[in-house]
């Protein structure tokens, strides 16, 4: 298979779970994929598993909170590929708290990396695709960007900011001509380490995870691979009609 052959993407938060996975999936359908993280340990080994089987890859240390780090990652990718035509926006941060008990102060952590960063890297990757040619822009927000969670304020704000500021840059961008595609995905609870640490947080993982099992109607969360399959067909000219939309990948928890 070779659905995005030729393309060069970069992913976000690649070090592990959809970010990995996603990243790993381009690189087997053709793409050649910069992963960035600030992780630099498990970037690298991901980066190195993905060149040890599909070949020309790079892992770039990358706080997406700051604006100067995204011109020098975007320019590089270009340096190496000549082109980019793939932005995965999926960094993020999850931190729980109520809307009256939430620290201003991991607010605004919060927003700085899933906001911020989905805003940045949309404004800087526009600059680089319109002379290119176009590109597909992949904002991951998320089901609590959809639905409300009485002990998720910030991270509810940030994944409802993301979904229509992704409307927003779509509709930019296609006024604008720029063969600039921007969509976002919304996935329900997935089994990766962002999720396994906050069940840690609250006590038994375990328990946890079957209590999460059967929030969705089809029994179970989520894998990495459900998530990185749509963000693959959002990346391939397959999706060629869509922008502004959201994929909802959830196991039904939103139709609830």
């Amino acid at each position: 298979m070779a659905r995005v052959s030729g393309k060069v993407a970069i992913v976000t938060g690649a070090a592990m779970g959809l970010g990995r996975a996603t990243a790993q999936l381009l690189a087997r359908e053709g793409a050649k994929v910069a992963l960035t993280d600030i992780n630099e340990k498990e970037g690298t080994a991901a980066a190195n598993e993905i060149a040890a089987k599909r070949g020309d890859t790079l892992f770039l240390r990358h706080d997406v909170s700051r604006e100067a780090e995204w011109v020098e990652v975007i320019k590089r990718t270009a340096e190496r590929w000549g082109a980019l035509n793939i932005l995965v926006n999926n960094a993020g941060l999850g931190i729980a708290g109520n809307a009256e008990d939430m620290r201003i102060e991991d607010w605004r952590r919060l927003m700085a990396v899933n906001l911020d960063g989905v805003f940045l890297g949309t404004k800087h990757a526009i600059r680089a695709m319109k002379h290119t040619g176009g590109g597909s822009i992949i904002n991951l927000s998320s089901i609590e960007g959809l639905v409300g969670d009485p002990n998720l304020a910030a991270y509810n704000a940030s994944k409802g900011g993301v979904r229509l500021f992704t409307k927003s840059a779509a509709l930019y961008c296609a006024k604008a001509n720029y063969n600039i595609r921007v969509n976002s995905i919304h996935p329900g609870y997935i089994w990766t380490p962002m999720v396994n640490t906050y069940l840690q947080e609250e006590g038994d993982v375990e328990a946890g995870r079957r209590e999460l099992d059967k929030l969705h109607p089809l029994g179970h969360v989520g894998e990495p691979d459900d998530i990185a399959y749509g963000v693959l067909y959002l990346a391939s000219d397959e999706s060629k009609f869509m922008t502004g939309s959201e994929l909802v990948i959830d196991g039904g928890y939103t139709a609830q």
